[in-house]
């Protein structure tokens, strides 16, 4: 397991989180007690990542009968639906949070609650066994991936998709990890993953807690790196996959995945299987959420720009399936065509 938790739950009505914010500066835990903060806690980034995202919300929603001083179950169901519409609006693309809102509402809906008590310790049991299984699929993932990763292979990586972005290990960075651990002399060119830099700040944090080579580079600088030194690979992790294969993730894979295809670099995807969504057909149906302007205009407090410079601030792009190589999943690697494959693992 990592030295730092992501996020954890702490009994009696606790959530905390590493605020990845203050990272690589310091290192701050943050302490929540409602749904609303843990949903402002999603939408200003202290907690991100996708299945770091779903845990967030399945603890937010296991806060509300922690907290219960009515004793009146409707009271409680009644202030579930209310918290998990707000937790619903924190951030629209990453269908890892909407997946573990339905899965405890699921659960909930089961009905046959006697007492508050009862149904605190079912919700509650819901979001752990949500975080426990978080962390053996990371590792299955990471461990399926390891047929791809040759000793000695140089990989691309964007944004951040390690243990900062699940309750641990996580997808692609997981699964460097897991090559790193298993005595893979590996090395990581790590892209910066403008305009948040989570490359350079939580990438780099990372890999240099699990003593991982690595060099941080400019977004703009893969396809030299591709043409001028060895690459055998990248690996990127995903907020969403669409029934076809496309993939929503931060923006410039894209960018990315066109060089890798363009220089004859394997491009995987690491993903689980909560996160592939056979229910949106393709890329074209994802909601790409637009952030605030700040965030190019300023590199911290410092502003970059003129004033009153106008500003486009996607989160995301889409990739075509058609740049894939692979997704490499908990219950192993997927090839094309994806419309059938992908679907496969569900059946």
């Amino acid at each position: 397991m990592a030295a730092f938790h992501t996020i954890k739950w702490f009994d009696p009505g606790l959530v905390s989180m590493i605020d990845q914010r203050q990272l690589p500066h310091e290192i701050v835990y943050n302490e929540y007690k409602d749904a609303a903060a843990v949903a402002g806690a999603i939408k200003d980034m202290v907690i991100r990542g996708a299945p770091a995202i779903g845990a967030a919300a399945a603890y937010g929603l296991a806060l509300v009968p922690a907290h219960d001083t009515s004793g009146k179950v409707e009271t409680v169901l009644a202030e579930l639906m209310r918290a998990s519409e707000i937790l619903r609006l924190a951030r629209p693309t990453a269908v890892n949070l909407f997946w573990a809102i339905d899965r405890i509402l699921t659960r909930v809906d089961a009905g046959g609650f006697k007492t508050v008590a009862e149904l605190r310790e079912v919700v509650l049991e819901e979001a752990q066994q949500m975080a426990r299984e978080d962390v053996e699929i990371n590792y299955s993932l990471g461990t399926h991936a390891q047929s791809l990763i040759p000793d000695g292979a140089v990989i691309f990586h964007h944004c951040n998709t390690g243990s900062l972005a699940a309750v641990d290990y996580g997808t692609a960075l997981g699964a460097i990890r897991i090559a790193h651990e298993t005595g893979k002399q590996i090395f990581v060119y790590v892209d910066e993953t403008r305009p948040r830099l989570q490359g350079a700040r939580l990438t780099a944090w990372e890999l240099q807690q699990y003593g991982v080579p690595f060099k941080v580079v400019a977004d703009s600088s893969s396809g030299f790196y591709m043409q001028t030194e060895k690459v055998d690979l990248c690996i990127v992790g995903t907020d969403r996959v669409a029934a076809n294969g496309d993939v929503a993730n931060k923006i410039g894979t894209y960018n990315l995945a066109v060089v890798a295809h363009e220089n004859g670099v394997p491009f995987y995807v690491a993903v689980p299987k909560s996160t592939i969504d056979l229910g949106t057909p393709t890329g074209d149906e994802i909601n790409i959420e637009e952030r605030p302007p700040e965030e190019v205009t300023h590199v911290g407090t410092w502003q970059i720009t003129p004033d009153n410079t106008p500003v486009g601030n996607p989160a995301f792009d889409v990739t075509p399936a058609k740049y894939i190589t692979a997704f490499i999943t908990e219950d192993g690697i997927v090839y094309p065509p994806y419309q059938e494959n992908l679907a496969n693992l569900f059946k």
